[in-house]
């Protein structure tokens, strides 16, 4: 089916006009007789003054439809602006919003700004994802030669809303309900993250609480929220300083990947700078992160000793983290991925180092959007993508303070990764995941083993 005929159809189920009403009107289109399997659809759009028709041979206007041309971008935007005159509800204006989406440049061209798609368009995008995992852990911390074997499988169910303001300020959130299948509980729905994104050109700014996971370090350090605020500049080259209070439960301070925490939240400032080029080539960067929390000295040996020999509670003395990090890779094509990332405690002297370096191929996880704006409703996951990776992680304790540890190496340990991702619908994913390894530090003479399986199944709406 040729393009142009395509489109035709999809504008007129969205002009949604009687097809009764054509039955006495004279056909304009020479090339389009009566008999033409689209003959109605095409004559509902040219009486609603969607589309009209090119030139004949001898000069005579809207003589010819050339069904068997395709028609440009251009032509479709404006067949798409003028269905918008019309006012379309329901499924029709649903329709129409995702060809808002597709069209956008096309349309702004024509002069169909923002201001004239919102009048159409929702105020509020509802999205959001259920995902099940399940996780299976082998460990023996302190080298027993018997690994001690727990499971655990539960789901998340996720809001994501994103709400207009105006052209540049939108509110964000995130709201979850959490399940529990061994025990057949359910949590209510909390908030987890909301803030207010400012975005100009080049320069982002976050306010509330937000995500906390730098792209560049992917999981290595954090992957948490940050109560506070976060400024983004550049588009190449991106220069990030934020600030505020981390969750109460992510900062802390041990080894083997056990925390010592209190409920008083961790004040942490960080500056990164981070260059990428697009789909090929060279992408890096670097940051810096300062924290204040009683609970890091814990990470800190002198006081773990002095605290069990002599009952020296003085954490203040001990209570500050400089986490330094440094990441690099390369993109061979879309597909292919070489990465690493490196991060170090300065205060610590346990467990204060943390590292990984990846080999990726495929497309599964990359952004289906076409247009990068909010409003494009596109597929998280389509149809057919897919992934594999390997890797070696090692996560220090007081180095990956809120890393992915729950996916695939734990807390306080090193070793191998591998895993899988795959698409066999639209926006419905399988992720499998494999880490045997050590942990970091010797207790009883060497380093215990430990083994995870990690499985998840993610539906996305």
């Amino acid at each position: 089916m040729k393009k142009s005929v395509a489109a035709a159809l999809a504008a007129a189920a969205v002009i949604g006009v009687s097809s009764t009403s054509f039955a006495a009107i004279a056909n304009p289109f020479t090339d389009v007789p009566a008999g033409h399997w689209a003959y109605q659809s095409i004559e509902k759009l040219r009486v609603a003054g969607v589309i009209d028709g090119y030139t004949d041979e001898y000069g005579r206007p809207n003589s010819l439809f050339r069904g068997d041309r395709n028609i440009t971008r251009y032509e479709a935007a404006q067949m798409i602006a003028r269905a918008l005159a019309k006012n379309p509800t329901g499924a029709n204006k649903a329709e129409l919003d995702r060809l808002v989406a597709e069209f956008r440049d096309e349309l702004d061209a024509l002069g169909v700004r923002v201001d004239n798609l919102e009048k159409y368009g929702d105020k509020v995008i509802w999205q959001g994802k259920l995902e099940y995992t399940y996780r299976q852990n082998k460990r023996d911390p302190l080298n027993t030669g018997h690994k001690a074997k727990d499971t655990s499988n539960g789901y998340v169910f996720r809001f994501e809303p994103i709400a207009e303001v105006n052209d540049h300020w939108t509110l964000r959130a995130r709201i979850d309900a959490t399940g529990d299948m061994r025990y057949d509980t359910t949590t209510d729905f909390n908030l987890v993250r909301g803030w207010a994104q400012g975005d100009y050109d080049k320069f982002q700014i976050k306010l509330g609480r937000m995500e906390l996971n730098p792209a560049g370090e992917f999981g290595l350090i954090w992957d948490t929220q940050l109560s506070g605020a976060q400024v983004t500049f550049g588009s190449k080259w991106k220069f990030t300083a934020n600030a505020g209070r981390l969750r109460d439960d992510k900062v802390g301070g041990g080894i083997n990947g056990s925390f010592v925490t209190t409920a008083d939240p961790g004040t942490m400032v960080g500056l990164r700078v981070d260059y990428d080029q697009g789909n090929k080539g060279l992408f890096g960067g670097a940051g810096w992160y300062h924290l204040k929390d009683d609970d890091l000295a814990w990470g800190r040996r002198q006081f773990v000793e002095n605290f069990f020999l002599t009952g020296n509670t003085d954490a203040k003395k001990y209570n500050k983290a400089d986490i330094w990090t440094v990441n690099l890779g390369y993109k061979f094509s879309d597909r292919l991925m070489l990465r690493g990332a490196y991060a170090r405690n300065t205060k610590a002297d346990v467990e204060k180092n943390s590292w990984q370096a990846e080999l990726r191929y495929g497309d599964y996880g990359q952004s289906v959007s076409r247009t990068g704006d909010w409003r494009d409703r596109s597929l998280k996951v389509a149809k057919g993508q897919w992934a594999v990776w390997a890797g070696y992680r090692k996560f220090g304790t007081n180095a990956t303070m809120a890393g992915t540890v729950n996916d695939d190496a734990m807390g306080g340990t090193h070793g191998f990764v591998a895993g899988a991702s795959w698409a066999p619908f639209d926006n419905i994913g399988l992720i499998a995941k494999y880490f045997t390894g050590k942990y970091n530090t010797a207790v009883d003479g060497g380093h215990g083993k430990a083994q995870r399986f990690f499985g998840r199944v993610e539906f996305f709406f």
